[in-house]
């Protein structure tokens, strides 16, 4: 699951594939996106990954402009935060 591949209404989306994931990639856009950035909701995210019992890994593709040294703290803290 690629959460950042769906730019128009995602979390239906994310729904559809939930029981077939098998790895997760939580794309964060701190500082704004290469391509574009999406403002997605990892409460939601999680829960729909939960109602799937989903038990893999979660890792972060950052994906923004910001410095990494606080881009990426920031993603590890979000997801840190909803977990």
């Amino acid at each position: 699951m690629d959460t950042g591949n769906f730019l128009e209404n995602p979390y239906d989306k994310l729904e559809k594939i939930a029981p077939q994931t098998s790895f997760v990639q939580a794309k964060t856009y701190y500082g704004g996106g290469e391509w574009y950035s999406l403002d997605l909701d990892y409460k939601r995210i999680v829960d729909i990954l939960k109602k799937v019992n989903y038990q893999g890994y979660i890792s972060i593709e950052f994906e923004g402009k910001e410095d990494p040294k606080t881009g990426v703290k920031k993603s590890v803290d979000l997801l840190r935060s909803v977990l």
